[in-house]
Protein backbone atom coordinates (compact mmCIF):
# COMPACT_ATOMS: atom_id res chain seq x y z
CA UNK A 1 0.00 0.00 0.00
CA UNK A 2 1.27 3.12 -0.83
CA UNK A 3 0.38 6.52 0.90
CA UNK A 4 0.31 10.06 -0.91
CA UNK A 5 1.05 13.13 1.57
CA UNK A 6 -1.39 15.50 0.32
CA UNK A 7 0.33 18.76 -0.19
CA UNK A 8 -2.50 20.54 3.04
CA UNK A 9 -1.26 22.99 6.07
CA UNK A 10 -2.83 22.25 9.48
CA UNK A 11 -1.72 25.80 10.22
CA UNK A 12 -4.33 27.42 7.52
CA UNK A 13 -7.26 24.60 7.35
CA UNK A 14 -5.42 22.13 4.99
CA UNK A 15 -5.08 24.58 2.13
CA UNK A 16 -2.30 24.35 0.17
CA UNK A 17 1.65 25.11 1.55
CA UNK A 18 2.50 28.51 1.22
CA UNK A 19 6.62 27.31 1.13
CA UNK A 20 8.48 30.14 1.32
CA UNK A 21 5.72 32.87 2.00
CA UNK A 22 5.51 30.48 5.34
CA UNK A 23 7.62 31.38 8.18
CA UNK A 24 7.64 27.71 9.33
CA UNK A 25 8.77 26.82 5.79
CA UNK A 26 12.42 25.60 6.77
CA UNK A 27 15.31 24.35 5.50
CA UNK A 28 16.80 20.48 7.33
CA UNK A 29 20.21 20.12 6.94
CA UNK A 30 22.08 17.31 8.54
CA UNK A 31 22.17 13.02 8.95
CA UNK A 32 18.64 11.23 9.22
CA UNK A 33 18.83 9.66 12.66
CA UNK A 34 17.24 6.64 11.49
CA UNK A 35 19.17 5.51 8.55
CA UNK A 36 22.37 7.85 8.79
CA UNK A 37 21.92 9.12 5.02
CA UNK A 38 22.73 12.80 4.45
CA UNK A 39 19.68 14.99 4.69
CA UNK A 40 19.39 18.42 2.95
CA UNK A 41 15.41 19.34 2.23
CA UNK A 42 12.73 22.02 2.53
CA UNK A 43 9.52 21.36 4.43
CA UNK A 44 7.26 22.56 6.99
CA UNK A 45 8.58 22.78 10.21
CA UNK A 46 5.65 20.89 12.14
CA UNK A 47 6.17 18.25 9.67
CA UNK A 48 9.88 17.60 10.59
CA UNK A 49 9.00 17.24 14.18
CA UNK A 50 8.94 13.25 14.23
CA UNK A 51 12.50 13.48 12.56
CA UNK A 52 13.95 16.18 14.95
CA UNK A 53 12.51 14.23 18.06
CA UNK A 54 14.28 11.07 17.51
CA UNK A 55 17.32 12.85 16.59
CA UNK A 56 17.22 14.45 20.15
CA UNK A 57 16.20 10.96 21.78
CA UNK A 58 19.55 9.83 19.86
CA UNK A 59 21.53 12.28 21.44
CA UNK A 60 19.93 11.87 25.36
CA UNK A 61 21.13 8.29 25.09
CA UNK A 62 24.72 9.39 23.84
CA UNK A 63 24.86 11.91 27.10
CA UNK A 64 23.73 9.42 29.71
CA UNK A 65 25.99 6.70 28.71
CA UNK A 66 28.53 9.55 28.99
CA UNK A 67 27.51 10.59 32.49
CA UNK A 68 26.79 6.66 33.71
CA UNK A 69 30.61 5.87 32.59
CA UNK A 70 31.59 9.21 34.42
CA UNK A 71 29.60 8.05 37.64
CA UNK A 72 30.78 4.80 37.81
CA UNK A 73 34.89 6.10 37.37
CA UNK A 74 33.76 9.03 40.65
CA UNK A 75 32.80 6.04 42.60
CA UNK A 76 35.67 3.99 42.14
CA UNK A 77 38.04 6.82 43.06
CA UNK A 78 35.94 7.43 46.21
CA UNK A 79 35.94 3.95 47.38
CA UNK A 80 40.15 3.70 46.45
CA UNK A 81 40.15 7.14 48.28
CA UNK A 82 38.33 6.01 51.60
CA UNK A 83 40.39 2.25 51.55
CA UNK A 84 43.15 4.30 51.51
CA UNK A 85 42.08 6.74 53.80
CA UNK A 86 41.18 3.18 56.54
CA UNK A 87 45.04 2.01 56.22
CA UNK A 88 45.78 5.98 56.83
CA UNK A 89 48.12 5.51 53.80
CA UNK A 90 46.63 8.65 51.86
CA UNK A 91 48.93 10.83 52.43
CA UNK A 92 51.52 9.05 51.19
CA UNK A 93 49.00 8.08 48.09
CA UNK A 94 48.44 12.25 47.44
CA UNK A 95 51.50 13.09 47.81
CA UNK A 96 52.84 10.40 44.99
Amino acid sequence: MELKVKNGCPLHNFEPCKQLDCAWFTKLAGKNPQGGADVEEWGCAVTMMPLLLVAQTNAARGTQGAVESFRNRMVEQQDELLGLAKQGDIETKLIE
